[in-house]
């Protein structure tokens, strides 16, 4: 059960990863690490269609994590990138090349590798206030550093750093979950009593907060490697290190776990760097900057733009397909709708 809910929350994860892009893509620069990016974002319609997938994927990963260990509900929630690579496959209509398949077969067989070898068990332990203290203060301290770094360098360092301070920080969220989840599990409204229920609503914020940062920083294949493969990793630490949880390790086993955890973040790489993650938005388009038939749905009346902020030529593109408009059109910054696709067209 745990297993299964765990993939739930990594397809809601996957939904959320492409509509959320879509929702801060085309947010100003200078609202980076500032709330006007949330203002920004919440306007929205596609944005808040992600957040609603994003809730469900809490909730799914809160269900899981009331039936299994952090050690091995955390790694199956690396699935959302062979899902993320599905889910544009099939929806958006691209093309899922040798190295999509590549990517998806190391990563699955990496995690069905780890968790067979390693059956992951929960630990006896109950952190005390002293352990959670010293973990909280590791988080923040390496959640402001990586954000830190990522208010310099080029749009493919920042979105990386920014990815992987979300990263820590949702790693963080999911052991407060667990906390809380095992507060539920004696009474459902004790948990607003506690202060696991106010720091994981913190935490969860920040992590979305971060995240959002990454989306708009700079392309998704650099924001994804550290967001999803960092997530796990964390996690396992913190549930050996702060619940005791327990891995077989003895037999050689742990050289196969480490081996299948390699393979696991190795096919995360690819298919984070596959092209077919890099253009969530990008369809095949005529000279006069159109979608073609056959391009990408319109997600809340929104249509495909090329190209990530910071990469100069694809924004041009835009601002010139914008103008291309006749009249109120490109006053209004919208373009004609493809004749054969008849879905309306703007700057998302």
């Amino acid at each position: 059960m745990a297993y299964l809910l765990a993939v739930g929350a990594a397809l809601a994860n996957a939904l959320t990863t492409i509509l959320q892009r879509l929702g801060v893509r085309e947010a100003p620069a200078a609202a980076s690490m500032h709330l006007r990016l949330l203002a920004y974002a919440v306007r929205r319609k596609v944005w808040l269609v992600g957040f609603a997938m994003m809730v469900a994927g809490f909730g799914f990963q809160a269900a899981a994590l009331h039936y299994g260990p952090l050690s091995s509900v955390q790694p199956v929630l690396t699935l959302e990138l062979p899902l993320l690579v599905a889910i544009l496959g099939l929806w958006f209509r691209l093309a899922i090349t040798w190295r999509e398949w590549a990517g998806a077969l190391l990563g699955a067989g990496g995690l069905a590798v780890f968790l067979v070898v390693a059956a992951p068990r929960p630990g006896p332990r109950v952190p005390g206030l002293a352990a959670w203290g010293v973990v909280s203060l590791l988080v923040v301290a390496v959640c402001a550093a990586t954000a830190g770094l990522a208010q310099f360098g080029s749009p493919q360092w920042r979105a990386a750093l920014f990815g992987a301070s979300a990263a820590v920080m949702f790693a963080f969220t999911a052991s407060l979950i667990r906390l809380v989840m095992l507060d539920a599990s004696h009474r459902w409204d004790g948990i607003f009593v506690h202060w696991p229920f106010y720091a994981m609503s913190g935490a969860g914020l920040a992590g979305v907060f971060l995240a959002q940062n990454a989306f708009h920083a700079g392309p998704v294949t650099a924001s994804q490697p550290t967001l999803v493969i960092l997530d796990p990793l964390v996690s396992l630490g913190i549930g050996i290190g702060l619940f005791g949880d327990q891995l077989q390790t003895g037999g050689g086993r742990g050289a196969i776990e480490s081996v299948a955890l390699l393979l696991l973040c190795v096919g995360g790489f690819v298919l984070a760097r596959s092209p077919v993650v890099a253009d969530l938005r990008r369809a095949d388009r005529p000279s006069g900057g159109l979608p073609a038939a056959g391009g990408l749905p319109a997600a809340g009346g929104l249509a495909p733009v090329h190209g990530d902020r910071g990469q100069g030529g694809s924004r041009v593109r835009w601002r010139r397909a914008r103008t291309a408009g006749r009249g109120g059109d490109a006053a209004r910054g919208t373009v004609p709708a493809s004749p054969t696709s008849g879905a309306p067209c703007g700057p998302g």
